[in-house]
């Protein structure tokens, strides 16, 4: 889980994109945001699939699938 959520933080913090952003996208809060980038919280399957889908990253690539 350590790895995902690294990767995760990652396509974040190199999408460019403001937390306000991917949160509007993803459906959630800003600060939900910040909760995955800071804390040990992990978004749900259809948040991480629409966080996924706006920073245009693989879902496959951030669970090491590829």
């Amino acid at each position: 889980m350590e790895e995902i959520q690294k990767k995760l933080r990652n396509a974040i913090k190199t999408s460019g994109k403001t937390y306000k952003e991917i949160a509007k996208a993803a459906s959630v809060t800003p600060s939900a945001i910040s909760n995955y980038m800071h804390r040990d919280e992990y978004p749900s399957l259809d948040t991480f699939a629409r966080i996924c889908k706006f920073l245009d990253v693989s879902a496959d690539e951030i669970l090491g699938l590829k």
